[in-house]
């Protein structure tokens, strides 16, 4: 079993999401997306390929965050942000997930330089699932430009 997300040193970067039914979601992370539950209730840890997910309720303001409210998302077609899911093989991950119950919003569709696609969470967030196809030559003035045509 994995530890939790507490570094040694350095930093460990974490996603938090707000959730109406956590344990629904912790379900949807690890059973679905294939994470393993480091810590089960409220809040949930989730270890997911070299990251984390940790889901909690959300609630109002606090002492350290005095003006902000967490909630799931009102619109889940306004998006300010996502979780974006690297794969090496988009092809399988779109059949397994969703075997396994992920409803994608579409099937995985050639964006130029990767296979991308999008799948929601059961609140309602929104998360990219993308595989790198041809990866492009880095913007730097002194690099040579890419071969026209």
């Amino acid at each position: 079993m994995s530890k939790l997300p507490v570094p040694e040193e350095g930093l460990v970067l974490t996603h938090f999401i707000v959730s109406d039914d956590v344990e629904r979601s912790r379900r949807f992370y690890t059973e679905v997306l294939g994470g393993e539950t480091v810590r089960s209730g409220e809040p949930s840890f989730v270890a997911l390929a070299n990251s984390w997910i940790i889901i909690n309720t959300g609630g109002g303001p606090t002492d350290d965050k005095p003006t902000v409210t967490l909630e799931t998302p009102r619109d889940p077609n306004r998006v300010s942000s996502f979780l974006n899911i690297r794969v090496a093989d988009i092809q399988t991950v779109y059949e397994q997930w969703s075997a396994r119950g992920a409803q994608f919003i579409t099937p995985p569709t050639d964006r130029g330089a990767e296979l991308r696609c999008y799948i929601r969470d059961p609140d309602g967030y929104l998360i990219e699932v993308g595989q790198a196809i041809r990866i492009p030559p880095p913007d730097r003035p002194d690099s040579p430009s890419p071969p026209a045509g």
